[in-house]
């Protein structure tokens, strides 16, 4: 049992290193990504505002965080996000605009991706957008085989 108790602080600890961004210090943004591939998708949602809203690739708009966990658990199962750098700038009402580019792993493929997140006063996330950035024959060549 001692083994696999180290062997867990060792992941935690790789994870924690693993989510610097360059260029982000949003803690509720490091740990979606700290949570996301960790499968923790309640406490990944935990990190939205009551009525925050994501929206997916291909995905329309999922509002509220018992939404939001409900799609990861669905959808995210074997999705790895490996974020790279990023920007944070302020908006107006005290509001702040991050933007990370990295990739996204699958069984299936691999993708560059942008996540464009908007974090409210208490910086809850109050959106996320995640988009893919292929060309249209690099999407069209994603789709699964059936």
């Amino acid at each position: 049992m001692l083994n696999s108790e180290r062997s867990d602080v060792t992941s935690a600890e790789q994870l924690k290193e693993e989510f610097q961004i360059e260029g982000i210090t949003e803690t509720s943004v490091l740990r979606y990504f700290e949570t996301l591939n960790a499968g923790e998708f309640e406490a990944t949602a935990a990190l939205f505002a009551v009525d925050g809203v994501m929206r997916p690739p291909f995905e329309s708009d999922i509002v509220g965080t018992d939404a939001i966990a409900a799609y990861l658990k669905q959808e995210g199962q074997n999705i790895k996000a490996y974020p790279n750098t990023g920007i944070a700038e302020a908006l107006e009402n005290a509001t702040i605009q991050v933007q990370v580019t990295g990739k996204a792993q699958t069984s299936w493929c691999s993708v560059n991706v942008l996540w464009l997140f908007i974090l409210n006063q208490q910086r809850q996330i109050s959106y996320t957008k995640i988009k893919l950035l292929a060309s249209p024959q690099e999407l069209l060549s994603l789709r699964r085989e059936n």
